[in-house]
C-alpha cells in the first residue's frame, strides 16, 4: 500500500444524521455504518462522500434495511476490516479470518482498544443522544506502518 487511506466509521444514527457527523465523513475514501441506521437516506447521504459498507443493526427493522446484511467483511488497501452491530455476537474466528480491524455500534460507548493484535473500534453514536454519552463518529487510517484509530467527539 502506498499513501494513507482514510476510512470514516459511524454507528447508530438512528434516523439523525447530523451535519457535524456528515462533515466528519468528507474526505474519507471509504466509510463504514456499524448499524442502527434508521433510514435508508442517511446511506445514500453517506455515499454521496465515499463508497459504504452498512450493515443492519437491531433497530433496522424496516422494508429499506432488508437488503442489508447482519455483517460483514471489507478488505480495504489489504487490510481486513470485520463490521458488526454487537459486539457480543461476533460468530466467527477473527484470527482465522485474519482480521485487522473489528468496527461495532450498540452500546453508544466510543471504544478504541487492541486485543490480540486486533484493533476494536467502536465510533460511539452519531444520532440521538444517549445518557450522558458523547455525540462521537471513529476513523481509520490504514498505511503500509499499520492501522491508526481515532474517535471524534462531533458534538459536546
Amino acid at each position: 500500500m502506498t499513501g494513507e487511506i482514510r476510512v470514516g466509521l459511524i454507528s447508530d444514527t438512528h434516523g439523525l444524521l447530523r451535519p457535524r457527523a456528515l462533515d466528519a465523513m468528507r474526505g474519507s475514501d471509504h466509510i463504514v455504518h456499524a448499524g442502527d441506521i434508521g433510514d435508508g437516506a442517511i446511506i445514500e447521504a453517506l455515499e454521496r462522500i465515499a463508497p459504504v459498507t452498512a450493515i443492519r443493526g437491531n433497530n433496522d427493522v424496516a422494508a429499506w434495511a432488508a437488503k442489508l446484511r447482519d455483517d460483514a467483511i471489507v478488505t480495504i488497501g489489504g487490510t481486513r476490516i470485520y463490521v458488526i452491530h454487537d459486539v457480543n455476537a461476533i460468530a466467527i474466528d477473527l484470527l482465522a479470518q485474519r482480521i485487522a480491524v473489528v468496527v461495532a455500534g450498540h452500546s453508544h460507548r466510543p471504544l478504541v482498544r487492541e486485543r490480540d493484535g486486533i484493533v476494536f473500534v467502536n465510533p460511539g453514536s452519531a444520532g440521538p443522544r444517549r445518557f450522558s454519552l458523547p455525540i462521537s463518529v471513529g476513523e481509520l487510517v490504514l498505511s503500509a506502518s499499520g492501522v491508526r484509530a481515532r474517535l471524534v467527539t462531533v458534538d459536546p
